[in-house]
């Protein structure tokens, strides 16, 4: 069964002068873990259970987004172009992950690589592009710390952010076109994480062995 920490538990740590060990076992509400970080408790973990909880935190930290990793496969390469640029005009900084022309390549590798930057922190969010978007985000939700959502209209992208405090997007150029895809785009990029109950639930796909 899993041991919760709650808000309680962090203010009796906090009286007591104690750490509080943690462990894959163990899931922390994000208010907990807020209190914990403002009353200076400390929560040990292992090597695992640590990762886990530095990607919970960079996704709850809910700071508006900035670097933006973006890739496609060769049939999203003629759309990541056109986004590439109106994103910047839009004074994102955006990381082109590749390929660099239209010929034949595998989508998961493309995926992988802009996943891979959202886990290590070099990126705040991510845009992957292929043909339908499916495949794209399967691959980059093998990633740690990476929550992608396929997305069709700006309702979806807002939706993926408001409630799933998702960080890579992901766009099939056969499903939409340019015009829907720039709306999508800035939908998703400037949309926020919302309420409290959103991010108890996504703490426990994070925390799921």
């Amino acid at each position: 069964m899993k041991k919760l920490i709650g808000e309680e538990d962090i203010r009796l740590a906090a009286r007591k002068g104690q750490k509080l060990n943690v462990d894959t076992d163990t899931v922390i509400t994000p208010a907990a873990r807020d209190l914990a970080a403002r009353l200076g408790v400390v929560l040990e973990t292992d090597g695992i259970t640590g990762e886990r909880c530095r990607f919970e935190q960079r996704i709850f930290l809910n700071k508006p987004f900035h670097k933006i990793a973006m890739a496609s496969d060769h049939g999203g390469y003629y759309l990541k172009e056109e986004l590439k640029g109106f994103l910047r005009q839009h004074d994102f900084m955006v990381f082109d992950l590749g390929p660099a022309n239209a010929k034949s390549c595998d989508y998961p590798d493309y995926a992988f690589k802009v996943a891979e930057k959202i886990s290590s922190g070099e990126a705040d969010a991510g845009i992957m592009i292929d043909s339908v978007g499916i495949g794209s985000a399967m691959a980059a939700n093998r990633v740690s710390g990476v929550l992608a959502a396929k997305c069709n209209n700006v309702t979806e992208a807002k939706s993926a952010r408001e409630h799933n405090y998702a960080n890579m997007l992901t766009l099939g150029s056969k499903i939409i076109g340019s015009t829907a895809a720039r709306e999508i785009c800035l939908a998703f990029l400037n949309t926020r994480g919302g309420a409290e109950r959103h991010k108890k639930r996504i703490s426990k796909i994070l925390n799921h062995k």
